[in-house]
């Protein structure tokens, strides 16, 4: 079981990147997925979050990211992506992709690094002009 995540680099403040979590071993579509950042000298944080494929598609987005970021699925490719615009020097961070295997409540997308699983190795987004 493996997550890979790729799509980090060096961008300028108001451009966008997108960050792909491709998994090995396992199909996606059964876990809660979730996006990850740790910047220098702070915790790691929940960015963006989304449910499994038989939940009802709800996703979770951090109070910071909202309107900038979309997480999404692409089942045929065990591939989840983070579509980040607009971004900013506060955005810069190692970004990590967990997978968690459940069940949840319907409607439910966990959000916490507790409840996820699996982790993939970091990539790192840097955002400065």
């Amino acid at each position: 079981v493996q997550l890979q995540a790729s799509g980090g680099g060096l961008v300028q403040p108001g451009g966008s990147l997108r960050l792909s979590c491709a998994a090995s071993g396992f199909t996606l579509d059964y876990y809660a997925i979730g996006w990850f950042r740790q910047a220098p000298g702070k915790e790691r944080e929940g960015v963006s979050c989304i449910s499994s494929s038989d939940g009802d598609g709800s996703t979770y987005y951090a109070d910071s990211v909202k309107g900038r970021f979309t997480i999404s699925r692409d089942n045929a490719k065990n591939t989840v992506y983070l579509q980040m615009n607009s971004l900013k020097p506060e955005d810069t961070a190692v970004y990590y992709c967990a997978a968690a295997e459940g069940p949840y409540v319907l409607g439910y997308v966990p959000s916490k690094q507790y409840e996820y699983d699996y982790w993939g190795q970091g990539t790192q987004v840097t955002v400065s002009s």
